[in-house]
């Protein structure tokens, strides 16, 4: 049996771009929005990789990416070791069983018209030829895998709360065995005090069958709890990514410090106690500052910073793109 160690990372993405043409009518040159600039990264077997930042950062556009609902503009997107931008119409079939979704809101994502049972075996009568029997036996064990009662098969999702509706829709996820789970903000929509058991369940899920996460997340609290690496993004371009442990211990980007400093109960290293309030609009993706895209809103802002985009470097343990990220090194 392969093991953790010696397994192909269940993702690989390397300079993964997405620009969409917006058409301004007939008579006009169509714009180009950047909604995602090179993004690299690599999750595996086990392993959460948390994508945060602002609405428009790019975040659900990357998701939508390596879910294969969209094609990237360029870059490459490796699969268990598979080329799923170059590869066949049945490749990329098979490829989109070993990742699946988990979507923000549990109340939309459930077909209200149905029960639960033809809900969880739904991907398997689509995707497998597997008998009636053989798909209620499975349906059956994933709702007691995510913590639910076998009468739930027959009942409809409107008699569910909210953190038993996302189960079902992890169980849902989880029905073709797939290596990788793109989780888009799944906890967002529900109480706090549901937050948690379902933060839980997927830590749960994750050792028990390995699962490799992109986790999506706007909120670093929660962040907190599942990662084990973290991108950090603003405008379509990776500002800060690493480790946690170190990120949050540390933050070296002028915009992971005032994510971290407006989130309740987290303490960091050369990250002022007092929150960070972030001057002006968040610039349009149609039209970026032409240095660093954070410049417009940082509170160190220097000429160097509108004149030259910083490139994403190594240091302190990991990658950075500020100019001045050197100044913010605090001795632990």
């Amino acid at each position: 049996m392969t093991t953790e160690a010696t397994a192909a990372p269940a993702v690989v993405a390397r300079n993964l771009k997405q620009v969409y043409k917006i058409s301004r009518g007939m008579f006009h040159p169509a714009d180009h929005l950047q909604a995602v600039s090179g993004v690299s990264f690599t999750v595996q077997p086990g392993k959460t990789l948390a994508v945060v930042g602002e609405s428009g950062c790019g975040k659900s556009t990357l998701a939508r990416m390596v879910s294969l609902i969209e094609t990237p503009s360029a870059g490459e997107l490796l699969l268990g070791g598979v080329d799923a931008v170059k590869a066949s119409p049945e490749q990329r079939q098979a490829l989109r069983r070993t990742v699946q979704l988990v979507f923000q809101n549990p109340y939309g994502s459930l077909n209200p018209r149905k029960k639960i049972g033809a809900i969880l075996e739904a991907p398997l009568e689509i995707n497998t030829d597997l008998d009636a029997k053989s798909r209620a036996e499975q349906a059956r064990a994933m709702l007691a895998l995510v913590g639910l009662r076998p009468e739930h098969y027959d009942r409809y999702p409107h008699m569910f709360s909210g953190g038993q509706r996302q189960r079902i829709a992890i169980a849902r996820a989880l029905m073709l065995k797939p290596a990788l789970i793109v989780a888009d903000e799944p906890v967002s929509a529900l109480d706090v005090s549901i937050q948690a058991q379902v933060l839980n369940l997927l830590a749960d899920l994750q050792q028990e069958l390995g699962l490799a996460y992109l986790f999506i997340s706007h909120d670093l609290g929660v962040v907190r709890h599942i990662a084990h690496d973290v991108l950090v993004m603003y405008l379509g371009h990776a500002v800060e990514q690493g480790e946690k442990k170190t990120i949050f211990a540390q933050p070296l980007h002028p915009y992971t410090q005032a994510l971290l400093a407006s989130t309740p109960g987290i303490v960091s290293t050369g990250v002022s106690k007092k929150r960070i309030v972030l001057s002006g609009e968040l610039p349009s993706p149609l039209n970026p500052p032409s240095g660093c895209v954070f410049s417009t809103r940082c509170p160190h802002v220097v000429a160097q910073c509108h004149n030259a985009r910083p490139e994403l470097r190594e240091l302190a343990g990991r990658k950075v793109a500020c100019h001045l990220a050197e100044q913010f090194i605090q001795p632990v």
